[in-house]
C-alpha cells in the first residue's frame, strides 16, 4: 500500500513538468511535422498528405549546397570557440588561485551578454567595413595599400560574429568540468615527471570531455539554426538552413519551411547523438 501511494505521489510530482513539456515542445513539434506534409500554392495552405515538400527539398542541389555552407559555419565556429573557450577556462581554473578573482574574471566574460545579439553584431560593421577602424589602422601603418574587402559581408564576418556570440557557451561547461578535477591528480602527474603538455593531454583534457561535449552541443545546435547572423554579416551573399527557413516563412511557404525545419531537426539530433556516444555527459550532470 505504501509503495502504491509513493508511486502515485511520484506521478503527481512529474505531472506539471510533463504538461509543460507536452504543451510547449511536443505539440508544436507535432504541428510542424504535420504541416510539413501539407500542400500549398501562391495564396493558400492546403491540408493534405504529400511528400512533395521533402522530395523537392532533398532532390534540389541548392539544398545540399546550403547544408554544406551551414556545416562549414558550424564546424569553424565550433573549432574557434573550442580553442578560445578551452584556453579561457584553463586559465581561470588553473592559473587563477583566488575564488574571488575567478568569479570576477568569469563575470567579465559575460559582459557581452548584457546587450542584444543584434547590437553586438552591428557593432562589428563600423570596425570591419571598407572605411572601418581596422582598415584605416592597417592602411595607416602601411600594412595594406587598399581596404581589405573580405572583412565585412563575407563568410569571415559571419564566423567572426558567431565566435563572438557563442564562445561563452563553450567557456561555461568546460570551466565547470575543470573546476571538478581533483587537483591531487595534477600534482600526481607532475610528481611522476609529466610536463605541462603531458599533464594537459593525459589528465586535463580527458577529464574535461563532458564539458567539451556540452559546449559543443550548445554551439553546434545554435549555429545550425541561426539565420540573423548570416543575413546581417554576409550582406545577403551567403545562405544557411536557418536563413532558408526564414525566407520560406517570409514567402508564406509554411509547409516547405516546416519540411526544412524537420530535416534540420533530424540533422542536429544525429550530430548530438554522435557527440553523446563519444562522451558520457552524465558525469557533468
Amino acid at each position: 500500500m505504501a509503495a502504491t501511494e509513493s508511486k502515485r505521489s511520484s506521478y503527481f510530482m512529474i505531472t506539471p513538468m510533463a504538461l509543460v513539456f507536452t504543451v510547449f515542445l511536443v505539440v508544436p513539434l507535432l504541428t510542424i511535422i504535420v504541416v510539413s506534409f501539407w500542400d500549398y500554392d501562391e495564396y493558400r495552405i492546403l491540408p493534405d498528405f504529400i511528400f512533395e515538400n521533402y522530395r523537392y527539398l532533398l532532390g534540389s542541389p541548392v539544398t545540399w549546397k546550403i547544408y554544406l555552407n551551414t556545416f562549414k559555419y558550424a564546424a569553424l565556429t565550433w573549432l574557434f570557440t573550442l580553442l578560445i573557450g578551452f584556453t579561457v577556462a584553463y586559465f581561470l581554473a588553473f592559473h587563477i588561485r583566488s575564488l574571488t578573482w575567478q568569479i570576477v574574471l568569469f563575470m567579465v566574460c559575460t559582459i557581452p551578454f548584457w546587450t542584444s545579439n543584434i547590437i553586438r553584431m552591428i557593432s562589428w560593421i563600423p570596425f570591419l567595413g571598407r572605411n572601418g577602424l581596422l582598415n584605416q589602422a592597417l592602411m595607416g601603418m602601411g600594412l595594406t595599400d587598399a581596404p581589405l574587402e573580405f572583412l565585412l559581408f563575407s563568410d569571415f564576418a559571419v564566423i567572426l560574429a558567431d565566435v563572438h556570440l557563442y564562445t561563452l557557451f563553450m567557456v561555461v561547461p568546460i570551466f565547470n568540468s575543470m573546476m571538478r578535477i581533483d587537483r591531487a591528480l595534477i600534482e600526481a602527474a607532475r610528481d611522476a615527471g609529466a610536463g605541462a603538455w603531458n599533464t594537459l593531454r593525459h589528465v586535463v583534457i580527458p577529464l574535461s570531455k563532458p564539458g567539451i561535449a556540452i559546449g559543443s552541443i550548445f554551439v553546434i545546435t545554435v549555429v545550425m539554426g541561426d539565420f540573423i547572423t548570416v543575413r546581417l554579416m554576409s550582406g545577403g551573399q551567403s545562405a544557411s538552413v536557418g536563413l532558408q527557413i526564414s525566407n520560406e516563412i517570409g514567402l508564406l511557404q509554411y509547409p516547405a519551411a516546416a519540411a526544412s525545419a524537420v530535416v534540420l531537426l533530424l540533422t542536429v539530433l544525429l550530430i548530438v547523438a554522435a557527440l553523446l556516444r563519444l562522451v558520457d555527459i552524465r558525469k557533468e550532470l
